[in-house]
């Protein structure tokens, strides 16, 4: 008997595939239902680690299934290719970002072939293709004329390592998300993409997704957060300090004169508890609100304070975690239910970015407002009273009280819940005519401009005379450079004088064109589509096509991406389909949704603390050494494969040894998908075992007949072997549909040991072994081609159908059933399965056990239950 050779086999089967043209969704009968398969697309870093493999290869157990199942299967690979990892290398080692990428994309997909991932590489594109970011800024000025797309100034978080802007979804705990820098505040003019049009549709959308991961619905409505509150003006105090009365009159004198947007008739805020308005004890500012701006000018200690507010960063994360820090501007509101006056702060936890930039302070319900106030000595007031508490004696402490409870210190709303003193507040706001009931969200619109060069180049020219101007359409595409420097710090596009330098579109003077990138997060927000339209000229891909494959029926990807990149591509749907460029009525582009677990391996240091790779690691009777220098190696946690840890394992090493199949069984067998899984060495050793176990069931033995013919004649034995195996690719469809492949992997081994154990050779070990072939068809392809083969499989195993599960074969001829005395199980009896009560009740008399357990005592009752339980009262 001949071994199982993966390195001859392999490659062999790779080819016949691609002879065949078997993954080529064009090729495929178009009349058959379609079904699009897809993984989120990797960036080129140069080299695959076994997270790829474990994700590519969920999605293709998904795609290889569904193809079997009978379905024409989109299931498409690129590369997103733009961002700072070229760039820095272009500065590390003086290459190309260009040269370094494509060389990357090369080194990648190689190995990603010697895999064999049924994937249609006619479809292949890369999104730093000057093809990509042609239609990419088409789709930009389609945007543009939609609305979607405008220029402003605002506050932006600035990376000092990458030197460019971040969303706010990019930034971390007040660290940019790839280069762990401290983000610091700048004011920008920057394009940004209008998502906040979308805001309740996106969040409206996340209840038709009941193919997603709860958690990722959960993150996403979260980030869009939908509030109704209302939006109301505190009017000026008749009474100002000389300083304040300043700050009011040079306000009112510009308004006049100069017709500026910082002139108010008082300070405009948004809650969403005006329930607890009685409980007002200031009113605070963002250090960005105009009027802080405005007194800014000519107030040196609020400049300064500004300034130190500005040092802390932009998110809400690093605001909420800062000290809380207070200025008083010395103006003065007055209170619209008391006439109280309330003194003006500027406070640093504010943001200008929601709602309007300013708020009121209650603190004795809002933990923010109650630790400024302790902090500077402003009055702390309760409000709502929780249950079981006495108004007399009530004191918030150090923790304000946000739960529910009964509204009291406040005149008209006294005595009422919260959610009727909400109304009640708003209603008579709004009959003062100082305000309306309201929706603010907390998602912002998402700023795309990033200061660096290997990037989409944004299609707007700069004039003078005409403004910003958008490239014509038939000047597209706005091409990078090849012929740029790395040698001085920032943008070089900044520094190109002969790239940036053109006449403009309109009047012909001269121009410059926009040297800012669009976020490549931009990039992988419609390439699904494009790679369902196809890699179109003339257009971003074909309408027609595009919209006949979307949504993606299942996309994989980490769960990292649940708020960036998955909200992101959502508004892009919906921008396209508004756009008229795609026919997507929901405008949802995945409907469902898998977050794999990550791949995990132990850290191992030597005595000096230095990491070692795993590959370097000799166990020496227990005693683990490095193999290069024999230095004595601690074992450490088992983390995140990670380069700086050196806990990866290569692929290649892994193909290599064991063959592809090998790797790919082992990373879907161990746990459960949607968990971290750790790669072991005893485990692909035992990956390699089952491979070659069912190898030697179809190898020494000739077939004759079919193996998709049911053997309908099998009796005894035989029969019991169908059984088995119809029982298990019942359960291992269940376990495929369900994304539960640890489970359809322990049902192979089932199958495989009863096989093992089965000795004829007749038709119902035939059927066995074709079940079991196209059953591992999806995990290990190339040993299933080989032995599908060998049993006389007709054409590629690929192409057999997916078994099914004979449903009279599933059903049980007998059942065991628990027999207890007076709630205490005393025996157990297997009778017909169709047999009725009284025969049950018959069996569980008649037998040895049960009547032992009864002796002495009379029995009262029979109670069964059919299919479970017969319970016996007796005393």
């Amino acid at each position: 008997m001949s071994r199982y050779n993966p390195a001859d086999a392999e490659p062999k089967w790779q080819a016949a595939w691609e002879a065949a043209k078997a993954f080529d969704a064009d090729a495929m009968d178009a009349r058959k239902p379609g079904y699009y398969a897809l993984e989120m697309f990797p960036y080129p870093s140069g080299r695959i680690h076994m997270g790829h493999v474990r994700n590519y290869a969920m999605g293709d157990v998904i795609a290889r299934y569904k193809a079997a199942s009978g379905y024409r299967v989109l299931h498409p690979m690129g590369w997103d290719a733009f961002g700072m990892p070229a760039e820095n290398a272009a500065r590390d080692k003086g290459v190309h970002p260009k040269g370094w990428t494509y060389d990357n994309i090369a080194a990648m997909r190689a190995p990603m072939k010697r895999l064999g991932f049924a994937l249609d590489w006619t479809r292949e594109f890369a999104t730093c293709d000057v093809g990509y970011y042609n239609q990419q800024q088409a789709i930009f000025l389609a945007f543009m004329k939609q609305g979607l797309v405008y220029r402003k100034k605002s506050k932006v978080n600035w990376d000092p390592v990458e030197n460019s802007v971040l969303a706010n979804e990019q930034v971390v705990d007040g660290k940019g998300w790839r280069s762990g820098a401290t983000i610091e505040q700048r004011e920008m003019n920057q394009w940004v993409f209008k998502i906040t049009h979308y805001a309740q549709e996106l969040l409206e959308g996340l209840d038709t997704l009941d193919r997603w991961p709860e958690k990722v619905r959960t993150m996403q409505a979260n980030w869009i957060g939908r509030s109704e509150g209302l939006n109301m003006r505190f009017e000026w105090a008749e009474t100002q300090s000389v300083d304040a009365r300043k700050t009011l009159d040079k306000m009112a004198f510009d308004r006049v004169f100069k017709d500026e947007d910082a002139s108010y008739d008082g300070i405009e805020i948004y809650t969403t508890r005006p329930d607890t308005l009685f409980g007002a004890s200031f009113i605070a500012l963002s250090a960005d609100h105009p009027i802080i701006k405005n007194m800014a000018k000519s107030n040196s200690e609020i400049k300064n304070f500004r300034i130190k507010c500005g040092q802390i960063g932009t998110t809400e994360e690093a605001i909420a975690t800062a000290p809380k820090l207070g200025f008083d501007t010395g103006l003065k509101v007055k209170h619209p239910f008391t006439g109280k006056e309330l003194p003006v702060w500027i406070a640093n936890f504010v943001l200008m970015g929601y709602g309007t930039g300013a708020i009121f302070g209650c603190p004795a319900h809002d933990q923010r407002d109650l630790d400024f106030s302790r902090k500077y000595g402003l009055p702390v007031l309760a409000v709502v009273l929780p249950e079981g508490e006495d108004a007399a004696s009530y004191d918030v402490g150090t923790e304000a009280y946000t739960g529910e409870g009964t509204i009291y210190n406040s005149g008209f709303l006294d005595g009422l819940s919260k959610d009727e003193g909400i109304k009640a507040a708003t209603a008579k706001i709004e009959e003062m005519g100082l305000g309306h009931g309201t929706v603010q969200y907390r998602l912002r619109d998402w700023g795309v401009s990033r200061q660096r060069y290997w990037g989409c180049p944004i299609p707007i020219i700069y004039c003078k005379d005409c403004g910003a101007v958008p490239v014509p359409e038939g000047d597209l595409p706005v091409e990078l450079p090849d012929d740029v420097s790395f040698d001085k710090p920032g943008n070089p596009l900044d520094h190109h004088p002969t790239w940036k330098n053109v006449p403009c579109p309109t009047c012909g003077k001269p121009a410059r064109r926009e040297t800012d990138t669009l976020d490549t997060f931009a990039d992988s927000s419609w390439y699904f589509a494009r790679f369902a339209g196809g890699n179109t000229d003339d257009r971003p891909f074909d309408k027609v096509e595009a919209s006949n494959w979307l949504p993606v029926d299942q996309y994989i990807g980490g769960v990292e991406h649940a708020v960036l990149h998955l909200l992101y591509a959502r508004f892009f749907t919906r921008g396209l389909r508004d756009c008229g460029l795609l026919d997507l009525p929901s405008g949802e582009p995945f409907a469902g949704l898998f977050t794999q677990g990550m791949v995990t391996h132990a850290v191992y240091q030597d005595e000096d603390g230095a990491y070692i790779e795993p590959a370097n690691v000799d166990d020496k009777d227990g005693t683990l050494l490095t193999i290069d220098t024999g230095k004595t190696v601690t074992k450490g946690d088992v983390i995140k494969m990670s380069k700086s840890k050196k806990n990866t394992i290569d692929p290649e090493d892994i193909i290599a040894d064991y063959g592809a199949d090998v790797a790919r069984w082992f990373v879907l067998s161990d746990s459960p998908p949607a968990r971290d899984f750790e790669w072991t060495e005893s485990g692909v050793v035992g990956a390699w075992r089952f491979s070659g176990k069912v190898w030697t069931l179809v190898t020494g033995t000739a077939f004759d007949g079919n193996p998709v013919t049911p053997a309908h004649d099998a009796t005894g034995e035989a029969l019991e072997l169908r059984k088995v195996a119809h029982k298990a690719i019942d359960n291992i469809t269940s376990g495929i549909e369900s994304f539960r492949f640890n489970t359809s992997v322990a049902q192979i081994y089932e199958l495989t040991n009863a096989l093992t154990k089965y000795k004829g050779d007749d038709a119902a070990r035939l059927e066995a072994l074709g079940i079991l072939i196209r059953a591992i068809a999806p995990f290990m392809p190339h040993l299933a081609e080989e032995c599908w083969a060998n049993i006389g499989g007709e054409g590629l195993c690929y192409h057999a159908p997916w078994p099914v599960a004979d449903l009279d074969l599933l059903t049980e001829d007998t059942v065991t059933l628990p027999v207890q005395v007076n709630g205490k199980r005393r025996s157990e009896i297997e009778v017909a399965a169709n047999l009725d009560k009284g025969g049950v009740e018959a069996a569980a008399m008649a037998d040895e056990r049960t009547q032992k357990s009864l002796e002495g005592l009379t029995i009262r009752k029979v109670i069964v239950v059919p299919g479970r339980i017969i319970n016996i009262v007796a005393n």
